[in-house]
């Protein structure tokens, strides 16, 4: 009766370390949801853009074509978009960096949630509507920069704060989510590449660009 009972208990043991051995590979191969690439919101863009026409007609700045920034999205999706005011839609969109803060430089650190100052010295970036006047020389990408001239209170600082429109080589031509792009000092960065594309645009405009950051 002992070596009885004694098998029974040796069985039950296998059968409990079995069924645990089980429990952990069904464990194990359940996946890992992935993180949802966010989208632009066309919706909001349009209204956006029908806001930008009438300040550029206003004030006015070239009425062909803006560019928006959407800061509300992660900064791994194209969130630069030219619009096309003739043609009432995106022309061309890209990825662009912002500010780091008081993160590390070049690293992505707040990619879905980032801050904005006018304050000189905070590496952030400034929300608000920017007029693009006077094209220079650029230390970054390409070697091309243009002033930014804010046109709010909340970006005032922007020509005080050498915040400008330049490309960087670190930025990607094409999305990279889950990861970020990275970030500066503040300025609003593109790919190199994207600044090829978008350079002669604004060069040939009769009149200063609009660019709208917003959130």
């Amino acid at each position: 009766m002992k070596q009885i009972g004694l098998l029974f208990v040796i069985i039950w043991m296998c059968s409990c370390a079995q069924e645990g051995k089980n429990s952990t590979i069904r464990a194990a191969e359940i996946p890992v949801p992935a993180e949802k690439k966010p989208e632009a919101d066309l919706s909001k863009l349009k209204i956006k853009a029908e806001e930008a026409l009438n300040f550029c007609a206003s004030n006015n700045l070239n009425k062909d074509f803006c560019i928006l920034i959407d800061m509300s999205l992660h900064s791994g999706v194209n969130r630069f978009f030219v619009w096309d005011f003739k043609n009432n839609k995106v022309s061309k969109k890209y990825l662009v960096g912002h500010g780091c803060g008081s993160n590390a430089w070049s690293k992505d650190d707040s990619k879905a949630n980032p801050g904005f100052s006018n304050e000189d010295g905070s590496h952030l970036s400034s929300l608000g509507k920017y007029k693009l006047e006077g094209r220079g020389y650029s230390d970054w990408g390409i070697n091309i920069k243009y002033l930014m001239h804010g046109l709010e209170d909340t970006n005032s600082n922007a020509l005080k704060r050498f915040i400008v429109f330049h490309s960087w080589n670190m930025m990607s031509d094409s999305e990279v989510f889950p990861n970020g792009s990275p970030e500066g000092w503040g300025c609003p960065t593109i790919s190199n590449n994207a600044m090829k594309e978008i350079d002669p645009m604004i060069q040939k405009s009769g009149k200063p660009v609009l660019m709208w950051i917003f959130n």
